[in-house]
């Protein structure tokens, strides 16, 4: 197997590349620089840091360790979930919804993927589940994020509608239906047209970093598919628990819709 080894040289004239969109950001008036410059700053350290933590934890093997790992993923998935919303819900209840979605759906299937698929032993191999547990997060969070957005989006332009329908008997969950319908379609169709053009227009970043590391295409191509089948559950599963959990909130027990429990963030 032969595995070219990057130096920090190497990182730094990739750099370049984001210092080239910022100055043409800053040239064409967009705005973005700062935003980019920021983000691409937020990845070197997070990299770095999460590969020096990833090999600790595979040196040594332990159960709390994965725990500890996968708990803090999964905090910060809930706040970027509700970080980039226009309008979400107030106080503690927008890091909720989204961090018990993330829990119940890419905890299950990466668990799941674990147990029954791989079978590897320990089941909690670091080398396994933090990865996958990683991917499902990511894919899932944008996922749920897009979905609640267009939900209280649309909750707020749609309200007086909302409001007549509950009027005519409806209940809150037959007056929301076309508003959660649209949610559910705007957070699955990255994960939908992924599916779609894989292999054909892309190839995912799991795949293209196992056979640039020497692993037999076809062997690659087996984890990826199972990595596809696993993300699109894990959205699918996170949104609707997210939707409804989300949903049930902008009413009171009377059924009554109460926006006053949604602020806008600029």
């Amino acid at each position: 197997m032969n595995i070219i080894i990057l130096s920090w040289w190497d990182v730094a004239i990739a750099a370049l590349l984001i210092m080239a969109l910022a100055g043409l950001s800053f040239w064409q008036r967009l705005a973005l620089e700062r935003q980019i410059l920021i983000a691409a700053v937020r990845t070197v350290i997070q990299l770095a840091l999460v590969g020096l933590v990833l090999k600790i934890i595979f040196d040594d093997v332990r159960l709390i360790w994965v725990v500890l790992m996968a708990s803090v993923m999964l905090s910060v998935a809930g706040y970027e979930t509700m970080a980039r919303q226009k309008r979400r819900l107030s106080g503690w209840w927008a890091y909720a919804i989204g961090t018990v979605s993330l829990f119940v759906s890419s905890f299950t299937v990466t668990l799941f993927a674990l147990l029954i698929i791989i079978g590897n032993e320990p089941w909690y191999q670091p080398q396994y589940a933090i990865p996958l547990l990683g991917m499902m997060l990511g894919n899932t969070m944008n996922g749920i994020a897009l979905s609640l957005d267009r939900l209280m989006n649309g909750a707020w332009q749609q309200r007086a509608v909302i409001e007549q329908r509950l009027m005519l008997g409806q209940t809150w969950k037959q007056a929301m239906t076309e508003l959660r319908s649209e949610a559910m379609r705007a957070g699955m169709i990255p994960t939908i047209n992924a599916m779609a053009a894989v292999g054909i227009v892309s190839l995912p970043g799991m795949m293209t970093g196992q056979i640039l590391s020497g692993t037999p295409p076809l062997e690659a191509v087996k984890y990826q598919m199972i990595i596809m089948f696993m993300v699109a559950a894990g959205a699918g599963f996170g949104t609707v628990v997210a939707l409804q959990l989300g949903t049930r909130r902008l009413f009171d027990e009377r059924q009554r819709l109460r926006l006053e429990r949604m602020k806008v963030v600029s």
